[in-house]
């Protein structure tokens, strides 16, 4: 199996994720959603975590295709074979759905939810009960000025979500990450992430947040840590630990 350079700090990171949420126990098989740099480290820190977590547990990668824009998987599948870790690809109408049918102004929230919903599905087919998200710490502040500056909500994701209907517990083993260190960790193993074909990226309420974030922290270097802090000293659903 391949070896990776500055693994550890990651590695740290994520068991502790999975030891103060319960995430993964024995017998469980997890399908990690594979789609860019975060997804990637993810799948590598789990697939490392088979051989010294004190769990017994298997993992499956998998991608949808959105229809749109080309993709070239042929490093995810190699990158797969290395880590013996089987590879599904699952080709979906989504985009096309979104922007050409749908015509959707504001596109994130129906692509999102259609991703969610194919993603878990395809999670069932393989026979996994657990779905593994690359969502990591940051995007968790992100999601919660998201959720206050446009919806008029205090919430943000749980590291761990239940959803009755499918059976199926949704996993974020990166919630403690940080993501300047997964860019560290890509950089630094020359990791070949999918590029995003959707042709609004960049342009996106969230990349609004994740600048306004970047901004006022050159004036104060605490506020992630503050905004952080404040999560898990909070009773937002899933974060009184």
């Amino acid at each position: 199996m391949a070896s990776f350079l500055n693994e550890r700090k990651i590695l740290s990171y994520v068991r502790k994720a999975i030891e103060d949420f319960n995430m993964i126990e024995n017998g469980d098989k997890i399908a990690v959603g594979v789609s860019g740099k975060d997804s990637i480290t993810l799948l590598i820190a789990l697939r490392r975590l088979q051989e010294f977590l004190n769990k017994k547990f298997s993992v499956e990668a998998v991608t949808l295709t959105l229809g749109i824009g080309k993709y070239n998987l042929d490093y995810i599948q190699e990158l797969c074979n290395n880590l013996e870790i089987n590879y599904t690809v699952e080709e979906t109408l989504i985009g096309k759905i979104v922007f050409e049918v749908r015509k959707e102004k504001n596109p994130c929230s129906l692509c999102a939810n259609m991703r969610r919903g194919a993603l878990n599905n395809l999670a069932r087919k393989l026979g996994c009960n657990k779905v593994a998200l690359g969502h990591h710490r940051d995007d968790l502040m992100e999601t919660l000025l998201l959720n206050i500056l446009f919806e008029g909500k205090i919430s943000t994701f749980s590291p761990v979500t239940y959803l009755s209907r499918m059976d199926l517990n949704v996993i974020r083993p990166l919630i403690y990450t940080k993501e300047e260190d997964i860019k560290e960790f890509i950089n630094a193993n020359n990791i070949i992430s999918i590029k995003n074909p959707c042709q609004i990226d960049g342009l996106t309420k969230r990349q609004y947040i994740k600048n306004l974030l970047g901004e006022i922290s050159k004036d104060n270097k605490y506020i992630k840590e503050n905004i952080f802090g404040a999560i898990r000293r909070s009773k937002i659903e899933g974060w009184d630990i």
